[in-house]
């Protein structure tokens, strides 16, 4: 299942990406229109600027913007900065990999094998969907 985390920077996101190039949005309108706790959006919204998708300006005038372009913001990187890996299991992720402590063989496991392939799946469709063609979705 996808975190909260997850759902509400994509939401944000969403946000800013229909104002691409516009001016900045203060924390508090996205939080009211787009239903998020203040408090976790500011969080989120700080870890998306340290990745380099977001700019943020204090004061009169100010809030949070998207400097990357739409169609340059791709949702599976979004996600492994919110959430960590795409992986269902441990023991079939790429960067996060662990074995399972109920597996007495991680080299010939058949369920990982299939994780491996549910990994690869979901990575696919997510690594080649933009935010841009999220927006546009019907």
């Amino acid at each position: 299942m996808l975190p909260s985390k997850a759902i509400y920077g994509l939401r944000a996101l969403m946000f800013l990406g229909e104002r691409y190039e516009g001016s900045p949005v203060l924390i508090s309108e996205i939080a009211e229109k787009e239903e998020i706790p203040k408090k976790f959006l500011e969080a989120i919204l700080l870890e998306l600027k340290n990745k380099g998708y977001l700019r943020a300006k204090k004061g009169k005038g100010g809030g949070y913007w998207l400097i990357k372009n739409p169609k340059d913001v791709f949702i599976g990187d979004i996600i492994r900065i919110l959430s960590g890996p795409l992986a269902p299991t441990s023991c079939s992720s790429k960067t996060a990999f662990a074995p399972c402590p109920e597996c007495p063989d991680v080299e010939t496991c058949k369920i990982r094998l299939l994780m491996e392939d549910v990994r690869q799946g979901i990575a696919e469709i997510l690594d080649n969907e933009s935010l841009q063609n999220l927006l546009e979705r019907k």
